[in-house]
């Protein structure tokens, strides 16, 4: 088939998120899979003046209206490390700058603009491909737009929508609507209006012949009042369109049987040398040694800063048992001299990495008996993934990105794969833990969630076949049951 993906980001040429990863995962296992696939970005300044990122002008310009103006554009091309196509969309006024959304944790106040431009020109592509695509497949609010656009223009495309997070909405004023030069019944309660505002992702949400989210189990959270961040009437509206597939990640290189970053490989084969990582990781973190010790390990880059805080705040009644604790990643500077006081009080039993280092997280996760979200989590989740293939125990706040990857521990039932609570707090985090190391306790039931998360399949293969599948269903409408 032939695919064209739009997206804000992708790595390895710009990343501000999971966003980036999972699309380089999926691109990539397409174009293994024998299908064209190609990506289009905003050519931002951070490509332009990456030194190892060759581009090479196509020779294609064009402009598209934008409101009342008609604003130029020049194409740009390079390829992923996979081989995959990407076309940059050049345009110094928009994408020269030092960040993709915003800076200084604000966003540019023209972002509306900016989209919606850049939406246009991805069109625009389309129209000018040969061949065709037969799909477009647009990835979050930035580019929620082009199904809209394609329906209003009548395009021969059909249009996939993958939404990375509900409450990532794009949500402009009203004066902002003018910018799309679309109908004026397009903003209304059934369209892109919403109280008053324009949102994108609603629009998206709406006009999309389909709408992936991560996982059937998510499928049905979202259309609830607790996940679906304020879209949940309009995804039950749409649910005929909503598709559960679990996002991709680049997970080929995070084996913990073939890792030369971990003092021992394991398995679940061989699962006795994961105990020697943890020998190895408490004296390289500076942390006091104990055979009986319970290792739990967070990322910053995996949760929020509310849940660092609800960790701190935890540390006295979770220290006062044979455990260690480690954070990793940077931290808001609020939270730096917290941290710093948390590791003098706590010498031996807790230790925070500010610069994250892949190789020590590669170590961590080997290490780890728990691995810790203490706050809601984009959906994708990509080092809860990680930790679980490395044999650790999911603890984790419940919210909409973690439905497909954490199922709480049943012991009676013997289902399950880790420890979900519900309150967001300190209180809910300490008791969530003690349960879960009472648990580990058991040898039984800890080799049970050791066996069954070291043998999770991740596999991007599986994942991206369930695309085509989605594809094919969508550009051949009486395709039944066809393998993809």
């Amino acid at each position: 088939m032939n695919i064209l993906m739009a997206s804000s980001e992708l790595s390895p040429l710009i990343r501000s998120g999971s966003l980036a990863d999972t699309l380089a995962s999926l691109t990539s296992e397409l174009r293994t899979l024998g299908h064209e696939v190609s990506v289009v970005l905003p050519y931002y300044r951070a490509i332009r003046e990456n030194k190892s990122i060759k581009t090479r002008k196509t020779g294609v310009k064009f402009s598209v209206p934008v409101g009342s103006g008609r604003y130029p554009c020049e194409v740009f091309e390079t390829k992923t490390p996979a081989g995959v196509q990407v076309f940059l969309v050049a345009r110094d006024e928009y994408f020269d700058r030092s960040g993709v959304y915003g800076t200084d944790d604000r966003d540019y106040q023209d972002n509306a603009a900016r989209f919606i431009f850049f939406t246009k020109c991805v069109l625009e592509l389309a129209r000018r491909a040969d061949p065709a695509p037969q799909v477009l497949h647009l990835h979050s609010w930035e580019t929620a737009l082009a199904p809209a656009l394609v329906r209003d223009q009548r395009l021969p495309f059909r249009t996939v929508l993958s939404p990375h997070g509900l409450e990532y909405q794009g949500n402009f004023w009203s004066f902002d609507f003018g910018l799309t030069n679309l109908p004026g019944d397009y903003f209304s309660a059934q369209g892109l209006e919403y109280f008053g505002s324009m949102n994108c992702l609603k629009g998206g949400i709406i006009y999309a012949d389909a709408v992936v989210l991560p996982g059937e189990r998510f499928v049905d959270a979202a259309q609830t009042t607790d996940y679906g961040c304020g879209l949940d009437p309009v995804l039950r509206e749409q649910r005929h369109k909503l598709v559960g597939i679990p996002s991709s990640d680049d997970v080929l290189d995070w084996k913990p049987d073939a890792d030369t970053a971990l003092a021992a490989a394991y398995s679940r084969t061989k699962p006795a040398a994961r105990g020697r990582n943890k020998e190895a990781f408490l004296q390289t973190a500076g942390l006091a040694p104990g055979a009986s010790a319970r290792m739990i390990v967070t990322f910053t880059d995996a949760t929020k800063q509310a849940g660092i805080g609800n960790l701190l705040a935890s540390l006295d009644r979770l220290l006062v048992d044979d455990v260690r604790v480690a954070v990793l990643g940077a931290v808001p500077a609020e939270l730096t001299i917290p941290l710093e006081v948390a590791r003098r009080k706590h010498a031996g039993k807790f230790v925070h990495f500010g610069e994250f280092d892949e190789p020590l997280a590669r170590k961590a996760l080997a290490a780890a008996d728990l691995f810790l979200v203490p706050a809601a989590v984009e959906p994708e989740a990509t080092w809860l993934k990680r930790a679980i293939l490395y044999g650790a125990v999911p603890v984790a706040v419940q919210c909409g990105g973690l439905f497909q990857y954490v199922r709480d521990w049943e012991p009676g039932g013997n289902t399950g794969n880790g420890f979900v609570f519900t309150r967001e707090s300190s209180d809910g985090m300490v008791d969530i833990c003690r349960r879960a190391l009472r648990t580990l306790d058991d040898p039984a039931q800890a080799e049970t969630l050791l066996n069954r998360n070291l043998g999770t399949d991740f596999s991007a293969a599986t994942i991206a076949a369930a695309h085509v599948n989605l594809y094919e269903r969508l550009v051949y409408p009486s395709y039944i049951g066809r393998a993809a």
